[in-house]
């Protein structure tokens, strides 16, 4: 067994286990392996596990990786800022766009999404440990940008995610989350019927899935340290 799909076998596991410990229904919490920094060779090893969602967040790395696995079933996703200069190819390579944070971007994104690809899927980013070198709407802008959103036909607004301040407590990055899966649950409570909590990361997933992530972002702990593009 190599090192990423022995990797991946154990943090499917841990997933696994995390869902139990903290009441989760089986299989209610899905994988992005986040492939950024990893050459072609560890993306195709962890295809050949079953993982099929991979993530990306600089478009220079991930266009070259997209066509040499074309033929590849890959779910692609987007993760993080995204500059208004890259969004008609991140419209048409990616599935999923985990970094909408403002209205510019949804625009572009929804205009130069194909009409022969499905709707485009997004979820909102938060800046949820209010940091000012991270993007993200604040707390009280997230419904707008939510609803603004909603008139985009070429768009599937999925849900939240963000990408937190760190911290190597349980109970601290919990409480962190917990503030996420409140404006969720608020939004849903709205009639937004929002399916996607994007949150969790190699050092604090577990902490996620106990506050109810369904999609968590692992890179580290299955590819090991990033190589330079």
């Amino acid at each position: 067994m190599n090192p990423v799909e022995a990797n991946l076998k154990h943090i499917k596991q841990l997933i696994a286990d995390y869902e139990k410990k903290y009441n989760r229904p089986p299989g209610s919490v899905h994988l992005v392996a986040v492939s950024k920094g990893q050459p072609v060779d560890d993306i195709v090893e962890a295809l050949a596990t079953g993982q099929t969602a991979f993530g990306e967040n600089h478009l220079q790395e991930a266009l070259p990786k997209i066509e040499m696995l074309k033929d590849k079933k890959i779910e692609w996703h987007f993760i993080g800022s995204i500059q208004s200069n890259k969004t008609r190819k991140i419209a048409a390579h990616f599935a999923w766009v985990e970094g909408v944070a403002n209205e510019k971007i949804a625009q572009r994104l929804n205009d130069q999404r194909s009409e022969h690809l499905p709707p485009l899927n997004i979820c909102i980013e938060v800046n949820i440990s209010h940091e000012a070198s991270k993007s993200g709407v604040s707390n009280d802008e997230v419904e707008s940008l939510a609803n603004f959103c909603l008139t985009l036909p070429r768009l599937k607004l999925r849900g939240l995610m963000c990408i937190p301040a760190e911290e190597a407590d349980l109970e601290k990055q919990r409480c962190t989350f917990r503030k996420l899966t409140s404006l969720y649950q608020q939004l849903n409570q709205k009639g937004f019927k929002l399916d996607c909590l994007s949150m969790g990361m190699s050092h604090d997933f577990e902490a996620a899935i106990a506050e109810g992530a369904t999609l968590v972002r692992i890179g580290r702990a299955i590819f090991g340290p990033r190589h330079s593009p």
